[in-house]
C-alpha cells in the first residue's frame, strides 16, 4: 500500500464506519496501514471520519476554549492505576473544564469506564446532560461506546488482528466534544511526530503528546515517574520537543510497581485517597506530574514547575475533591 492522502482516508474509513466495507477488506486495510506506519495525513483523514459519525455533544462555541481533554491510548501494558482519571479532577479543581473520552480497560482490569463507573457515575448520559454536566461541574466521562457505536462492528476484527492497529491511535484523537486542547498520552514516541503533525492538520490549538520511560525498558502512555519522559507541544501552530525528569521537580524516581493498579475497586480507592489528600506517595507524585503537563498544554500554567504548583493547589485546597463530589452527584441526578 501507498501513503494515502487526506481527502482518501477519510473516505475510505467512512466507508468501514458505516458498514460498506466487507469484513476481509476492513482488515487488508488495517494491517496494510499497520506494516507501511501510518503518516499524518492519513491519522487525520481517518479522525475527520471518526469525529463524522460520532454521537456529539454540543457546547456553546464560546465556553469550547474552556474544555480540555487528558487521555491515553492504552496499550502499554503497564499495569499502573488510572492516573489521568485521577489527574483529570485534580485539572478540574484548578479552573479547566474536563470533557474527558475513555473507554473500559483492555489491556488492564480497570480502564476510565470502569472505575468511574464503580464510582456511580453514569456512562449512558445524552449528550445534552453531559454538555449540562459539564459547564456545571468542571467535568463529564463521555464513553466511547456510547458516542462510536460504528466500531462495535468493527472489534471483532481488531481482535483477529495480531497487532495494533490506527484504531489504538485514534480513540484519544476523536473527542466527542470536539476539544480544540488535548493531552494526549502515547504507548511509543515512534508515533509523537505524526500525531502531533495530525493535530495540528487538523487545527488544533494546544495539544501535547507524551510517553514515558519506565524502569523495566518498557514504556507508559503517561508522563512516568520511573523514567525520562518526552513530549511535543503543539502551541501557536509550532511543535516544539521537551523532557521531563522527574528528580530535577523534586520527585524520587520509583519503580513501576510503586504505582501499580489493580481492579475498579482498588483503583477508585486509589483515586479518592489522593484527591482528598489521604495519599501523599508516589501515586500522588505521578497524579502531579501529569497534571502539571496538563496545565501546562492547556496553557493555564507557564512551565512543569508552575503546572505542579497549580495540581498541588488543586489538591490541599480541596477544590480537586470538591469537584468530583459535584460531578458525580450531578452524574446520579440528572
Amino acid at each position: 500500500m501507498t501513503n494515502l492522502t487526506r481527502e482518501n482516508t477519510k473516505k475510505i474509513f467512512l466507508e468501514i464506519l458505516t458498514g460498506k466495507k466487507r469484513e476481509n477488506e476492513i482488515r487488508e486495510i488495517l494491517v496494510e496501514l499497520h506494516k507501511k506506519g501510518e503518516t499524518s495525513s492519513e491519522i487525520a483523514g481517518a479522525m475527520e471520519s471518526m469525529r463524522e459519525i460520532s454521537l456529539k455533544v454540543s457546547v456553546d462555541p464560546e465556553f469550547r476554549d474552556q474544555i480540555f481533554d487528558n487521555c491515553g491510548t492504552g496499550g502499554d501494558q503497564s499495569g499502573t492505576f488510572n492516573i489521568s482519571t485521577t489527574s483529570a479532577f485534580v485539572l478540574a479543581g484548578g479552573g479547566i473544564y474536563v470533557a474527558k473520552h475513555g473507554n473500559r480497560g483492555i489491556t488492564s482490569s480497570s480502564g476510565s469506564a470502569d472505575v468511574l463507573e464503580y464510582l456511580g457515575f453514569r456512562l449512558d448520559l445524552s449528550p445534552m446532560q453531559h454538555a449540562i454536566l459539564l459547564q456545571n461541574s468542571g467535568f463529564t466521562f463521555m464513553f466511547a461506546g456510547e458516542h462510536y457505536s460504528a466500531l462495535k462492528k468493527i472489534m471483532p476484527i481488531r481482535k483477529s488482528i495480531p497487532h495494533r492497529t490506527i484504531f489504538n491511535i485514534l480513540g484519544p484523537l476523536s473527542n466527542p466534544a470536539g476539544v480544540k486542547k488535548q493531552l494526549i498520552g502515547i504507548f511509543s514516541a515512534d508515533f509523537h511526530d505524526s500525531v502531533i503533525e495530525a493535530m495540528q492538520i487538523l487545527n488544533m490549538e494546544r495539544v501535547a503528546i507524551v510517553t514515558g520511560e519506565l524502569d523495566n525498558g518498557k514504556y507508559i502512555d503517561e508522563v512516568s515517574i520511573s523514567g525520562i519522559s518526552k513530549y511535543k507541544l503543539l502551541a501557536n501552530n509550532k511543535i516544539s520537543e521537551h523532557e521531563i525528569n522527574p528528580e530535577i521537580f523534586g520527585f524520587k524516581i520509583v519503580p513501576v510497581q510503586a504505582i501499580a493498579g489493580g481492579n475498579a475497586k482498588e483503583n477508585s480507592e486509589t483515586l479518592i485517597s489522593i484527591l482528598n489528600g489521604t495519599e501523599r506517595g508516589s501515586k500522588r507524585d505521578i497524579v502531579l506530574l501529569n497534571s502539571a503537563l496538563a496545565f501546562v498544554a492547556f496553557g493555564s500554567a507557564r512551565d512543569i514547575f508552575d503546572g505542579i504548583e497549580m495540581a498541588k493547589e488543586s489538591i490541599n485546597s480541596g477544590k480537586a475533591f470538591e469537584r468530583f463530589r459535584l460531578s458525580l452527584d450531578i452524574s446520579k441526578k440528572i
